[in-house]
């Protein structure tokens, strides 16, 4: 069994909301099983809430509050903590930042924008330019931030990583030339760095098990598996174990699909140079 991982409660708003319900919950003398009986949530989604890497609903802080006898305490502080959570991301992607700090192993499939956690500055301010014209520009330096912070993940000893790109993202550039390449190239260095490994699928691959969005697999060390599936203004994080699994088998099925990891970093310095040398007839 591995070694119990107290919460840091002086971490974040979200660490310390789960801390105290950790020690809520001990000093009631109840196990996670008992606190989560007739909530309709998962032992290991409480699990998550006291380590501060999932978000407390409001059903479920109702619930707590009742087993506990808190007086309303997590109810009236859960909105707190979902607002600290965000810190420039929406409100269905607030988890996944947090997840990924604590994660075991990281997967992504990317098949119409280049990862968040892979993203230059330049490459986040256009995504968020395109998809969010209308936002103000603090507001959308906040979000470009935010996602920015994610690539502390990379600091961390031994950053566990996978990931799948369309090769469409290569061939269609979001960005000038220049700052393409510089994207290009940031993907390959971190993923050289951090001994991740990173697959490019063939545009020639028409037909395959994910045909139908963005999808992130997250493994914990001491938690079963979520998934992270997204839209265009919508997300979801799944932790139902009979769908995470048809989730995972998918995912085997598309790297199976991509070329091999050597060969995909090669085709991504390849079109890095190819902008390189674009960006230059241009002067």
């Amino acid at each position: 069994m591995p070694p119990r991982k107290d919460p840091d409660g002086s971490a974040s708003v979200p660490a310390f909301y789960g801390a105290e319900l950790r020690y809520k919950r001990e000093a009631a003398g109840l196990t996670l099983e008992q606190l989560a009986e007739g909530s309709f949530r998962g032992i290991s989604f409480l699990s998550q809430i006291e380590r501060g890497e999932r978000r407390m609903p409001e059903d479920l802080a109702r619930h707590v509050d009742e087993k506990l006898k808190t007086d309303g305490f997590f109810a009236r502080r859960c909105e707190d903590a979902r607002k600290a959570r965000q810190e420039g991301h929406p409100l269905y992607f607030a988890d996944v930042p947090d997840m990924e700090k604590s994660a075991a192993t990281v997967e992504d499939w990317a098949p119409m924008l280049i990862p968040g956690l892979l993203q230059t500055r330049e490459y986040a301010s256009r995504v968020v330019e395109v998809l969010a014209p209308w936002s103000q520009p603090a507001e959308a330096e906040k979000v470009v931030r935010a996602r920015l912070k994610r690539a502390e993940f990379w600091k961390r000893e031994e950053p566990a990583y996978w990931g799948i790109l369309s090769e469409s993202l290569l061939r269609k550039p979001l960005l000038a030339p220049l700052q393409m390449a510089e994207q290009l190239e940031h993907i390959v260095e971190v993923i050289r760095t951090s001994r991740s490994v990173l697959q490019i699928l063939p545009e020639s691959t028409v037909g395959h098990p994910l045909m139908m969005g963005v999808l992130k697999v997250v493994t914990f060390p001491d938690a079963p598996p979520v998934v992270y599936t997204e839209g265009a203004h919508s997300g979801e994080t799944i932790d139902y174990p009979p769908l995470v699994a048809k989730y995972r088998r998918s995912y085997d099925l598309l790297r199976a699909n991509a070329m091999p990891p050597e060969a995909s970093l090669a085709l991504i310095e390849e079109a890095a140079r190819d902008y390189k040398d674009e960006a230059a007839r241009q002067e």
